[in-house]
């Protein structure tokens, strides 16, 4: 997970109706994410040829005030993976910004350092995102950056019409590994628009690979919202 701090106003117009942009320490943050599905199911079915795939990820994070308190959210701006029937059964059920483009990942343990890369081609070039992590995974760091970002347990997602569906993600919190070394190299430009390539082009304000878990994803509900 690549971090990178952005003007909030490059963000506003996308906050979903009935939530808010959350910020940490001030700052705005859009994220950009590689990782693995592996032994997916839909619905509890597993589905042949479509349990295992990649999927890249820009996105943002958000609230929603409750009376009972509030959740913490993330906004996807631009999800890819490889296969076009996973791509348009996410832009049925949820709405997502879900493209599908060749995509291909290395994960190689080479002494005390795990490298990871993911790779999609967008036309004739290839892009990439990269990070080294060493020593051994540890918990998440209480009130850092890290854990603000991987303990957002809510999708939010404007729909066609304007209203906004929420839906909620499950996963024990994750542990991490210290990063030596990311990249992200391709073009910005073309894969997020105009708006992000300079946040983009500059060095990630923060990084970290992260263990990964079990995840669910529960159907969405619209939002009742006056």
């Amino acid at each position: 997970m690549l971090n990178y701090a952005v003007d909030p106003s490059l963000l506003a117009p996308r906050v979903p109706p009935g939530t808010e942009l959350d910020e940490f320490e001030g700052k705005a943050i859009v994220s950009l994410v590689g990782f693995r599905f592996l032994s997916t199911r839909v619905f509890g079915i597993p589905i042949p040829f479509h349990r295992d795939f990649d999927e890249v990820n820009l996105r943002f994070y958000v609230r929603r005030r409750e009376a009972d308190g509030v959740k913490r959210g993330v906004v996807f701006i631009q999800e890819f993976v490889p296969r076009g029937a996973i791509a348009a059964a996410a832009r049925l059920v949820y709405h997502e910004n879900y493209r599908s483009l060749p995509m291909t990942h290395q994960i190689e343990q080479t002494g005390g350092e795990l490298s990871v890369r993911y790779a999609w081609r967008l036309g004739a070039r290839w892009n990439s995102l990269g990070v080294h992590g060493t020593g051994s995974p540890r918990g998440m760091r209480e009130g850092s950056e890290e854990q603000f970002i991987a303990e957002h347990y809510w999708g939010y997602c404007r729909q066609p019409d304007g209203g906004t569906l929420e839906y909620h993600v499950e996963h024990p919190p994750w542990r991490v590994w210290d990063v030596a070394r990311a990249e992200f190299s391709g073009n910005a430009e073309a894969l997020y628009g105009a708006e992000f390539a300079a946040a983009l082009g500059k060095p990630p304000d923060s990084v970290f690979l992260a263990e990964g878990s079990a995840v669910r994803v529960h159907r969405g509900r619209r939002l009742d919202l006056l």
